[in-house]
């Protein structure tokens, strides 16, 4: 038989221990679970409600710019030069049209559609959403609107968006001051976002591409506005929130005389050259023309791949500002310049004479530099070397003065530097020194280098603008301002006057020298282009080499190539008594200066000393003075 098992007792209080350490564990995880769901809790409705509330905001409201108005364009006569004008497109939400392609051939038998924009549609359809609008046709006639605008029930989910674009009324006449706005490329948003600007021109698509567009972006672009829309997860607008409106770019007010400067446009009438008129009292610029110029139009809304090349391309640069630009050997023009420098550096004195033969040489040298007068001027002092623009003086007043003294004393009134003018397209010309000579051509400067300075001509270049501010000094009597095309800011309602630039003057060793000078130009002027003015003028012309002559050889205009001809150059100011208006003319390859800049100068300042309208012919007889 077997045993009988014995039955097992339980140890109560050991199982009690047991669970009640197992509830005071269970219980200590529920705790710390709680704390940590409160903790996160806390986190998230307190320490953080700002920051997801603005992330919930952001995926809500959508924030749309609103570009601002660009700023006017006016003369400093208040005559619009560049404004705003209205333009229209055509734009079409995709998720509207059932039947894309169909509903394109109904439309161009409405409004002109051409293949090439009805393919750049369909293709740019693949990467747009359905419910954002996209442009299908740009630069609409009013003519297009208004059928459009009848048959629009025709087409749902087409409408007209009206715009701004800037336009120049006057065309090609102020191109290269005004320059022109065109589309925002890669290289204008780098820019821009360099600067920390780019949020500006959130809802921008042009910009300042050259002159003063450029120059004065800041001022003429404004600041954007925006508009806070509710939007669904779909980015669909659901209403509208808030609206900040922008804020407009300020008008500006040029130095520029309108008048006087279709008047120079007429007289150039197409050949290329250019005229700068300056006010010499303050260096506001009156008139900037370069010639043959262009449409800036069409760089507004995009100008084609072909029309861009056959400007650029053109034999005669019409993209380039000549007035700022434009490098041109200055000839007889700076030969007041020279004959101030001769007098101060006590190498003449105005009753010093030299004997003109027709030509003149280096001590030693058998090689003769010719006058333009092959005949010669016979004995003259300053004033009659002025006058007569007699080469022999000069050449003889250079080789004693050197090319240390000319470069020095030339660099004052500014030759081989920028004028500092307010637009970025400008050259600084070249003054030639020895240095620049060994850094340029690893050569030594030679005194025949020297004698061609002393006339204005071999290796020393200069602008028009570069011109009429060393003619403004010299009518200044020392006086001098950077040239500027800004005159006036308008601030809301009221029109404030920018402060002038006036620099350092030209201090003379004999102040007395400026009155020799100024009226050795007075007396050219009446000699030739004044005398019935009706007011005293001084001027100086000029007649620019384009290419060398041998020495035994005669300039033949008529059987070299128009290209290669002399340019004809003219500075000239007026009234003599207190000057007003100052002039620099540059005709590039027109021959002799007096016969061919001469009456283009007199005609341009009749119109302003006297606002007539003086046919060119009766602007003075032509002359045979040459230079």
């Amino acid at each position: 038989m077997a045993p009988r098992k014995r039955m097992a007792m339980h140890d109560h209080a050991a199982e009690a221990s047991l669970f009640k350490r197992r509830a005071i564990f269970t219980f200590g995880c529920v705790i710390i679970l709680l704390s940590i769901l409160l903790g996160n809790l806390y986190h998230l409705q307190v320490l953080s409600y700002k920051d997801y509330e603005t992330r919930s905001n952001d995926n809500r409201i959508r924030v749309v710019p609103v570009a601002p108005s660009r700023g006017l364009i006016y003369d400093r006569h208040g005559q619009l030069l560049a404004e705003n004008q209205p333009f229209y497109s055509l734009e079409l939400i995709p998720e509207k049209v059932k039947d894309i392609p169909a509903t394109l051939d109904e439309l161009a038998k409405v409004v002109s559609l051409s293949k090439d924009e009805r393919e750049s549609l369909l293709a740019s359809l693949k990467y747009h959403r359905r419910f954002k609008p996209i442009t299908v046709k740009n630069r609409l006639s009013e003519e297009e609107v208004a059928v459009f605008s009848v048959n629009q029930h025709r087409f749902p989910g087409f409408s007209i968006d009206a715009g701004l674009k800037r336009h120049y009324p006057y065309n090609g006449l102020l191109t290269h001051v005004l320059g022109y706005v065109g589309r925002i490329n890669n290289r204008d948003q780098a820019s821009l976002q360099r600067n920390g600007q780019w949020q500006n021109y959130a809802a921008t698509k042009d910009i300042g591409k050259q002159g003063i567009e450029k120059f004065y972006e800041t001022l003429l672009h404004g600041m954007p506005g925006h508009l806070e829309e509710e939007v669904n997860n779909r980015g669909r607008t659901i209403r509208t929130l808030k609206s900040v409106a922008p804020e407009p770019g300020q008008d500006i007010y040029l130095t520029l005389d309108l008048q006087l400067q279709k008047k120079a446009m007429e007289l150039l009438a197409g050949r290329r050259g250019s005229i700068v008129a300056m006010d010499p009292r303050d260096g506001g610029i009156l008139a900037m023309v370069s010639s043959p110029s262009y449409d800036p139009n069409q760089f507004v809304h995009g100008i084609s791949s072909k029309a861009y090349s056959d400007l650029l391309n053109a034999r005669s640069r019409p993209l380039i500002n000549r007035a700022t630009q434009g490098q041109y050997a200055p000839a007889s023009t700076v030969k007041p310049h020279m004959a101030l420098l001769g007098l101060e550096e006590k190498v003449v004195t105005p009753k010093t004479r030299v004997w003109d033969p027709g030509f003149w040489q280096i001590p030693g040298v058998e090689r003769k530099y010719r006058d333009w007068k092959r005949w010669g001027h016979g004995w003259v002092n300053v004033n009659g070397a002025l006058v007569h623009s007699c080469d022999t003086y000069f050449y003889d007043m250079a080789y004693k003065t050197g090319i240390d003294k000319i470069s020095n004393f030339m660099q004052k009134f500014g030759f081989g530097e920028r004028t500092g003018v307010d637009i970025f397209e400008e050259s600084a010309g070249n003054m030639p020194s020895r240095d620049w000579k060994r850094l340029k051509y690893n050569q030594p400067w030679y005194i025949g280098d020297t004698i061609s300075i002393g006339i204005g001509q071999g290796y020393w270049t200069t602008t028009p603008l570069q011109l009429a501010n060393a003619t403004a000094i010299m009518a200044n009597k020392g006086e001098r301002f950077v040239p500027h095309l800004l005159k006036s800011i308008k601030n809301d309602t009221v029109k404030v006057d920018t402060p002038v630039d006036k620099m350092a003057p030209v201090v003379l060793k004999n102040a007395h020298n400026w009155q020799l000078i100024n009226e050795a130009m007075r007396d050219t002027a009446h000699k030739s282009r004044f005398v019935d003015a009706g007011y005293t003028a001084a001027m100086k012309t000029g007649t620019a080499q384009v290419f060398s002559v041998a020495e035994d050889e005669k300039y033949d205009a008529e059987n070299i190539d128009e290209h290669l001809r002399d340019n004809a150059l003219i500075v000239a100011y007026a009234p003599f008594e207190a000057p007003r208006i100052v002039l620099a003319v540059v005709l590039e390859n027109a021959g002799w200066g007096g016969a061919n800049a001469g009456p283009v100068a007199r005609a341009l300042l009749d119109e302003y000393m006297l606002r007539d309208n003086l046919p060119l012919e009766t602007a003075g007889s032509p002359h045979n003075e040459r230079p």
